[in-house]
């Protein structure tokens, strides 16, 4: 038999035993699960899988890291939000991270991913972009439109000549209601370069121009209005002196000399004779124009008729809107183009002197 001190030996061996094992066992639960979650870990820094299909992601203004995370695993961009928000504070990124619709193919990149949002490479809403150049006419921004947007010719022209909404202190409200007028927001639509979001209709574009109108009418001296109602000018017949000043008139130095001209002759009560006004009752602006043109019947012809036309015959450029309320102060009563491609003019105060002029402008025929 044992005795009680060989005993005790045994039982103390036992518990030292149990013990190393229990230990043991701990430290594998321990190294077990910290291998667990350090794979875990890893496989969550891990890109998904590749695909050429492009994801759309939203991060809307303010939006913080977990929400932006949240939305990246929603997609399918990233295995685990958490784990890219914990990297995101480790790297000490999402702080400068932009507001936008994104458009990432899974497979990237974490540190992809931070550099998108952080540069801003949103994608690029498309856009309808169109240019309305000066001294247009509505017919010929009604083809333009037809040629470069999606909008229809035909709904545009109907718009164009029975517009809605024309209320309020805007330039377009003082269009008079005059059944000559052959399009009524002819001179209004501001000649510009305009981006508009795809889906927007004929009826957006024109509200669009007639805002730039007023626009750029606020920019001109406080003192314009008065001039105006000095001469007995409404809005209406500014813009319709002004599209005359923009047909006529290339070279910007002529063109508050030939408002003068203009204002001269309306004074005299005399025929404005300008060519532009016969040229809009065509389609197509004619190479030149025969004697029988200047006999046509129209309210637009100012060869037949005194007074300015019913109203604009083109889009006017601010230059011209310019020109139109200040007039240069002249004795000028005539003008004609040169022939030397200069397309400057020659000005006259007598007929006599205005027939010397023309002869003179033949000889610089090129």
């Amino acid at each position: 038999m044992l005795d009680q001190e060989s005993e005790g030996h045994t039982t103390k061996r036992s518990k030292l035993k149990l013990t190393l094992l229990i230990v043991g066992l701990f430290l594998l639960i321990i190294i077990g699960t910290a291998s667990g979650i350090g794979l875990y870990i890893a496989n969550g820094l891990q890109p998904v899988t590749a695909s050429e299909q492009e994801v759309r992601v939203s991060v809307p203004q303010g939006a913080g890291s977990v929400e932006i995370a949240r939305e990246l695993e929603t997609k399918g961009l990233i295995k685990n939000s958490s784990i890219f928000t914990y990297y995101l504070k480790v790297k000490k990124q999402g702080s400068r991270f932009q507001a936008g619709e994104y458009s990432m193919k899974p497979g990237i990149s974490f540190d992809e991913m931070i550099e998108k949002l952080n540069k801003g490479e949103t994608v690029k809403e498309e856009v309808i972009r169109v240019t309305i150049p000066e001294g247009f006419t509505i017919e010929q921004i009604a083809a333009k439109l037809s040629e470069q947007t999606p909008w229809s010719k035909d709904v545009f022209l109907q718009l164009a000549d029975s517009p809605t909404g024309l209320t309020g202190d805007t330039a377009a409200s003082g269009i008079p209601d005059n059944k000559n007028l052959k399009h009524r927001l002819e001179g209004y639509l501001f000649p510009e370069t305009y981006e508009f979001k795809k889906g927007t209709t004929e009826q957006e574009f024109i509200e669009r121009t007639l805002q730039q109108l007023d626009k750029e009418l606020a920019l001109l001296p406080p003192d314009w209005k008065d001039k105006l109602k000095e001469r007995g000018l409404s809005v209406h017949q500014m813009l319709t002196i002004a599209s005359l000043i923009e047909r006529e008139v290339v070279q910007d130095d002529e063109r508050a000399l030939v408002s003068g001209v203009i204002e001269n002759r309306l004074k005299k009560n005399m025929p404005l004779q300008i060519d532009a006004t016969v040229q809009y009752l065509f389609d197509k602006s004619k190479e030149r124009l025969l004697e029988k043109d200047l006999q046509i019947q129209s309210p637009y012809n100012t060869y037949l008729n005194t007074g300015l036309p019913p109203g604009p015959i083109a889009s006017p450029s601010l230059a011209s809107v310019k020109a139109a309320i200040y007039p240069q102060e002249t004795k000028y009563l005539f003008y004609v183009t040169k022939k030397d491609g200069t397309k400057g003019h020659l000005f006259a105060e007598t007929f006599e002197e205005h027939k010397k002029n023309i002869a003179e402008s033949k000889k610089t025929v090129k």
